[in-house]
């Protein structure tokens, strides 16, 4: 049985050996260029389909960023390995090496790991899916694009691939100095400008005050119908207070977008809290099934951390208690910021936590309430970090409510 069987193998190396050495005696390079060209064409499809399911509403804005990240950094792995290719095994030599290694490396594997008789199939021969890449596999992706930037610092299509990287990966400060690094290499171009300002607001805490709102509304002297630039202006003007222009810019934006979109939609349920202050009606006691009013506005929250967690938490960490609209922007209507040595503890959220006179708890009947231990005290939410959530609780709502931190952060 043993003799049968390395019959067998051999007659397997010598056929793997067939194929592989005429292609290396002919030396017949590799064409790394219609590899690039091929891999460029599908990479442009894939983002022309992107682009639609944007404008068509399918897509968010922030998916589309993700899954454009994504295409791009495979994009350029696809080209490193290209280049690779059209470099190396173009020599008759390596035919020789293949010759003696194959047999060798096949034969040592075989007698340090294999057994003829426990031949069976994989759940991969049956055809199962590998696993999807991990986050682990992009950081590192990620990692290596930033270390080609710094051997190519002028590179500024490369910088802002590494910026949406590192978006991606919710590292803001470091998408800021990377889209910063594009921005300086070309200039008032409105893309890379959003880009940096967007950043730059995330790393602030959503924040778009100083230089996101100058760069945005550069943006909007150089394209008054820029949509995303509307956008900003009208959040950037709101989180200042001033709600006529916030819903100036919004009213433009509204028309531009596509009729019946989610994004038109969200901009609507932002002009119908904003309003101007020419049609905000004077204060009245509210009607049965109406908002209460912000001076009553007050949602009791006690805190604490399931026992099972405690373990993996340091007292010095942390801990944010806040209340967020169901739908539209993520920015907390009031939020609390303790630490985990403060646990278990009770708060009291309203309107003079909000973090924008216009986006606060009054202006919503319903809010959803989270508690979340950072550890890394960063405002934005991080894979790692714990977290409890209620999905809905009415503003009116005068009980107090448990909220345990119990999972995690993905």
């Amino acid at each position: 049985m043993n003799l049968y069987f390395l019959l067998f193998a051999s007659l397997l190396v010598l056929i793997a050996l067939l194929f592989i050495l005429p292609p290396l005696w002919r030396k017949q390079p590799v064409a790394a260029e219609d590899m690039d060209s091929r891999n460029l064409a599908i990479a442009k499809q894939r983002l022309q389909e992107l682009k639609g399911q944007l404008q068509a509403g399918s897509l968010t804005q922030a998916d589309y960023d993700g899954q454009r990240a994504e295409l791009e950094l495979a994009l350029s792995d696809d080209f490193a390995i290209a280049k690779q290719h059209s470099a190396g095994l173009s020599g008759r030599w390596m035919a020789y090496v293949l010759v003696f290694t194959i047999p060798v490396l096949a034969g040592g594997l075989y007698a340090t790991l294999g057994t003829y008789n426990a031949i069976e199939p994989s759940a991969e021969m049956l055809g199962a899916e590998p696993d999807a890449p991990r986050i682990e596999d992009i950081r590192k992706m990620v990692d290596k694009l930033a270390a080609r930037m710094q051997a190519n610092p002028d590179d500024a299509e490369g910088w802002i691939m590494l910026g949406k990287s590192y978006k991606y990966l919710q590292q803001f400060p470091k998408a800021a100095a990377a889209f910063e690094q594009a921005y300086r290499l070309q200039g008032d171009k409105p893309e890379v400008m959003l880009l940096y300002a967007d950043a730059l607001a995330y790393a602030n805490d959503e924040q778009l005050a100083g230089k996101p709102t100058e760069l945005v509304f550069k943006v909007l002297e150089l394209e008054p119908d820029n949509v995303t630039a509307l956008w900003f202006g009208g959040m950037a003007k709101a989180q200042a207070g001033d709600t006529a222009t916030a819903s100036q810019l919004w009213q433009k934006l509204v028309v531009l977008l596509p009729a019946g979109s989610k994004e038109q939609q969200e901009v609507q349920g932002l002009l119908a809290k904003v309003g101007s202050p020419q049609e905000t009606p004077p204060a009245a006691e509210p009607k049965t099934g109406q908002q209460t009013k912000p001076s009553d506005v007050a949602i009791a929250v006690q805190v604490s951390l399931a026992a099972e967690l405690q373990k993996t938490v340091r007292p010095e960490d942390t801990v944010f208690v806040y209340a967020q609209a169901l739908a539209g922007p993520k920015m907390p209507l009031a939020i609390v910021r303790k630490q985990v040595s403060d646990l278990p503890l009770g708060v009291t959220l309203n309107d003079a936590m909000a973090m924008v006179p216009t986006m606060k708890l009054s202006n919503f009947t319903e809010v959803k309430l989270l508690a979340r231990v950072s550890k890394s005290g960063n405002a934005m939410a991080q894979p790692g970090d714990l977290i409890g959530t209620i999905e809905s609780v009415g503003t009116g709502d005068k009980s107090s409510h448990t909220l345990i931190i119990n999972g995690a952060v993905k």
